[in-house]
């Protein structure tokens, strides 16, 4: 009983709770679908949600705060960048919720809105609260006369020399606003004969310039921008301000370049990248006090629209930069630090091959189960073991400085076969790929790119080692990037295994993503896209409604960041209609509704937004009784299933079943941090009552990982202890 989607008058017939057909039904696809563009900044209000949650430390909230903020921007750059590129070229096809880009981007700008009064007054609060803690950003006007004279020549000796004012007028054109700069507008006048001129002058913020700059005793700061208006007679000297006003502007990041064309890939990304500060604007910020004639000839020199392009605000400009603030160390104000655990089976100094060969295979759980001593480890002694042969591997995002890069580099001097594919097009890592894929070149590890037209963004790991009998296949597959410093706040899973079908499974997947060739390719395990997994996706959840209706208990139960595609989310409303029971834990965009009658009444939504930022994706099928676990990067998302090359890798050993089947259970009951999602797409925080919601899902995990690692090390001590020969 398919649902029809692809027209608003399409017939679907649909079951109910008990399965029982229900008559044919319309379903337009606004009743289908929700909007991906605003469900996602449904998700970025959740998240602001806990910088107003006072039951979060201080500083904490503003990190929040933060994050929302750099989301913001993060969104315009490449969303409505993406939505105002449609209108441009004339785009009339509607997304899957039946809008087309301009009624999108009329929606987006609306529920932009609503978020930005929601923020001011946030940061409102916030700083009030700030200030009865000590921590302060005030004006240069509050400030004593000797404390101005001081940053006065702080300012002579350490900013002055960095800023270049640039005059506006005909014979200097308009200068170029690089993305997410802050910039003053000057207004001068000359004393004697009252003319007026624009003047430019860029703030200098950068690591070695913060914006908050310190002054006087204690936490107290001046934002840069305020030193600089201070001071600008050094910068036009003989001349009076008449008004100086903040602006900043956003760039579009999509790229219109054809990859599949070029002979050079590494040239395309460098010319996209170099395009990228030349793109146009989408979105000008400016300070609340800035004339309206001044405004309206900023608008016009940027080439945008002055009614929908612009924001005026009284909130700090950029504020995602009070991220400065929590480097204070303040306890109080912060989050109990968070110390990782070593995975249980990886607190013996044996090999880790020889761990993961015994074990057969190891379920890593981060940030509670450390990731340096795991994932790192592995590749670190690989590197270095005189059995391992050939070391491949996926790069997605990662830093210059991660040992990953080491151990790559040392592995090759060590004369082993290492392969690393880059993915080139990960978004704002472009340059830092470039940078690191030229590195690991001239350290002679052969770098591939992956296969034209679809970015690699499976996070896999295999290490071929010469075993006592024979060659043997040692595999990592993760949810997350390789990047140890994201591994410490972002809720990730992985899979350490020495499976044979798995390790050929890789082998096949590394030799398509070097050469680009034969896509067929055949899996025996692993479930590839884009050319298998969204096709098996989809069999498995029709699979589980036919299940459901021979012998009941049909349950799935999946983990992810965003479901997005119209397919997954069509076939999960035929389960549902069949009676399965669908348990969704999504963080962000989610187009499915939950609980509409006759359509989606199995289906409930959760999204989880606490301390670590929820990564992981997890699938769960219990197939009448012979569940099935999956894991890996890939989002039910349209472009992760077929413009993506994404791997799925099942978890089979029963104990490690269990595990996952816990890490669900504990999202969908938590009470501390879980939203509930309405069929309108609207979100309910849950309220913990007494004592035993006082903690989180995150946290619950945290605990469990102590406990197995508690429990493994009292195991050790007590082999110990016990004498030669004695059995446990």
């Amino acid at each position: 009983m398919p649902i029809n989607s692809e027209k608003p008058n399409g017939k679907a017939a649909v079951e109910t709770k008990t399965g029982r057909p229900r008559p044919n039904q319309a379903w337009p696809l606004q009743d289908l679908f929700l909007n991906r563009e605003l469900t996602w900044l449904s998700y970025n209000e959740r998240v602001l949600s806990e910088a107003g949650n006072q039951d979060n430390p201080l500083l904490e909230r503003v990190r929040f705060l933060t994050i929302a903020s750099a989301n913001l921007d993060n969104f315009f750059m490449k969303r409505i960048g993406g939505l105002k590129q449609q209108i441009c070229a004339g785009v009339r096809e509607p997304s899957a919720d039946g809008l087309m880009p301009r009624q999108q981007l009329t929606g987006c700008l609306a529920k932009i809105a609503s978020f930005e009064t929601l923020r001011e007054s946030c940061w409102q609060e916030l700083a009030a609260q700030l200030a009865r803690e000590g921590i302060e950003i005030v004006t240069l006007d509050s400030l004593s006369p000797p404390t101005r004279a001081e940053l006065g020549q702080r300012f002579r000796d350490t900013i002055y020399p960095l800023l270049t004012p640039q005059s506006i007028d005909p014979a200097h054109p308009f200068p170029f606003i690089s993305n997410q700069s802050l910039n003053l507008l000057v207004s001068l006048r000359y004393n004697r004969r009252g003319e007026t001129t624009l003047a430019r002058v860029k703030v200098p913020v950068a690591p070695d310039t913060p914006r908050l700059v310190p002054c006087g005793e204690g936490n107290r700061y001046v934002l840069l921008e305020e030193l600089v208006r201070g001071n600008l007679d050094l910068l036009f000297p003989g001349m009076q301000v008449a008004d100086c006003t903040l602006f900043r502007v956003i760039r579009n990041a999509n790229s219109v370049k054809n990859a599949e064309e070029a002979d050079d890939l590494v040239a395309v990304i460098e010319t996209e990248l170099k395009e990228r500060r030349f793109a146009p604007i989408v979105r000008l910020e400016v300070a609340r006090d800035m004339p309206p004639v001044l405004k309206g000839r900023l608008a016009a020199e940027l080439e945008i629209d002055e009614n929908s392009d612009v924001h005026q605000t009284e909130a700090m400009l950029g504020m995602s930069d009070l991220k400065e603030l929590l480097r204070l160390e303040i306890p109080a104000l912060l989050f109990p630090p968070h110390h990782p655990v070593d995975h249980a089976h990886l607190q013996q100094g044996q090999s880790i091959f020889q761990v993961i060969r015994d074990a057969g295979a190891l379920l890593l759980q981060h940030p509670f189960e450390s990731f340096s001593t795991s994932v790192e480890r592995f590749l670190r002694e690989a590197a270095v073991d005189p059995d391992v042969r050939a070391i491949k591997m996926t790069l997605y995002r990662t830093t210059r400085e991660s040992s990953f890069i080491e151990a790559l580099v040392q592995a090759a001097q060590n004369g082993k076969q290492v392969a690393v594919v880059v993915e080139l097009k990960a978004r704002f890592d472009e340059a830092e790929n470039i940078r690191l894929a030229e590195m690991m070149n001239s350290a002679g590890i052969h770098v591939s790119y992956g296969v034209v037209g679809f970015k690699t963004y499976c996070k896999a790991i295999l290490v071929v080692r010469q075993d006592h009998d024979g060659l043997r296949r040692y595999v990592h597959v993760g949810t997350g990037n390789y990047h140890p410093l994201t591994a410490r706040f972002y809720c990730d899973i992985g899979l350490l295994s020495a499976d044979d079908a798995v390790g050929q499974d890789l082998t096949e997947l590394f030799n398509y993503l070097t050469t680009g060739i034969n896509p067929r390719r055949r899996y025996q395990k692993l479930l590839v896209a884009p050319h298998r997994l969204k096709k098996v996706l989809l069999e498995k959840i029709r699979r589980e409604g036919e299940l459901h209706s021979r012998l009941g208990g049909g349950l799935i139960r999946f983990k992810m960041n965003a479901l997005e595609d119209p397919d997954i989310v069509k076939a999960l409303y035929e389960a549902s209609g069949r009676g399965v029971r669908i348990e969704l834990t999504v963080r962000d965009s989610c187009r499915l509704r939950p609980g509409v009658e006759g359509l989606s009444d199995n289906i409930s939504v959760v999204s989880i937004v606490g301390r670590f930022v929820e990564h992981s994706r997890i699938y769960h099928f219990r197939n009448g009784g012979k569940d099935q676990y999956y894991l890996g990067s890939a989002d039910a998302m349209k472009s992760n299933l077929e413009t993506r090359v994404e791997v799925l890798c099942p978890v089979e050993a029963p104990h490690l079943q269990r595990e996952l089947n816990d890490l669900l259970d504990l999202c969908r009951d938590d009470n501390w941090s879980a939203w509930d999602m309405s069929s309108d797409g609207s979100y309910a925080k849950r309220r913990p009552e007494g004592d035993a919601a006082a903690a989180g899902s995150q946290q619950l995990l945290g605990e469990l990982a102590r406990v197995r690692a508690a429990a493994s090390t009292r195991s050790k001590k007590k082999r110990k202890a016990e004498p030669d020969g004695a059995q446990a």
